[in-house]
């Protein structure tokens, strides 16, 4: 389980993005973060993975405080991330952009060889690509591999920043389709931030809704049928 307590998080010293927030991801289940641009819920994550530290407040992962950890050491403790921007390396072969994902047990060889293979059991079209370049592929196909380089290291936790961006319907649909299988199938906690509200709501086990950095509502996706009031109200 990955617990957000009374967060302050900004960019600058005296600027604080994040302002008292708190939420839970309870495991194995996908927890959603709505809201307007700039509200924070991209620094959120930033915060969690390490990449910006805190001013004050907690992370825990499982109950213990992992607050400002070294990104690295986040990995070890099971806490993955996918960012919004596509972050395929398009001149690697698939197999290649994989392996990157290892770069924590790169010197253990059948164990990357077994991640790999976990991957192209999951993602069987990455198997018959796996020697074209990754830019060759398509943007769902694209976020196949950069999902694949996530789990090489079996995560507990991933953190999803907005996965559909700049996709088609037809490809984001297929992408809420691996996230929601990744819950259901490997029982993976996700902490997901999106702006497509409607379907981030139908794959949602839980809703965080943030207003300038604090929690504006929370609750399961039942409550929020009226879309509007519960953003704009």
């Amino acid at each position: 389980m990955l617990e957000i307590r009374d967060l302050y998080v900004g960019y600058y010293e005296d600027l604080h993005i994040l302002r008292g927030l708190s939420l839970t991801a309870q495991t194995g289940k996908l927890t959603t973060i709505l809201g307007a641009n700039g509200v924070g819920k991209s620094t959120l994550l930033k915060a969690v993975y390490g990449f910006l530290k805190p001013h004050s407040g907690q992370v825990l992962l499982n109950g213990d405080d992992v607050t400002g950890t070294a990104t690295h050491r986040l990995i070890d403790l099971g806490i993955s991330y996918i960012p919004q921007q596509p972050g395929v390396f398009k001149h690697m072969s698939v197999r290649e952009n994989l392996m990157l994902g290892a770069w924590t047990f790169q010197k253990d060889k059948k164990r990357i060889e077994s991640k790999i293979e976990d991957n192209f059991n999951r993602f069987p079209i990455l198997r018959e690509k796996q020697h074209d370049h990754a830019g060759n592929l398509s943007g769902g196909q694209q976020r196949m591999v950069e999902i694949g380089r996530t789990l090489m290291t079996d995560p507990e936790v991933i953190l999803v920043d907005e996965p559909t961006a700049g996709l088609a319907k037809l490809l984001s649909e297929e992408v809420y389709e691996m996230l929601v299988a990744l819950r259901d199938e490997e029982g993976l906690t996700i902490l997901l931030v999106d702006q497509e509200i409607r379907e981030a709501l139908k794959i949602a086990d839980y809703v965080y809704v943030l207003e300038l950095g604090r929690n504006k509502f929370e609750g399961p996706p039942s409550e929020f049928t009226d879309l509007e009031k519960a953003f704009w109200a």
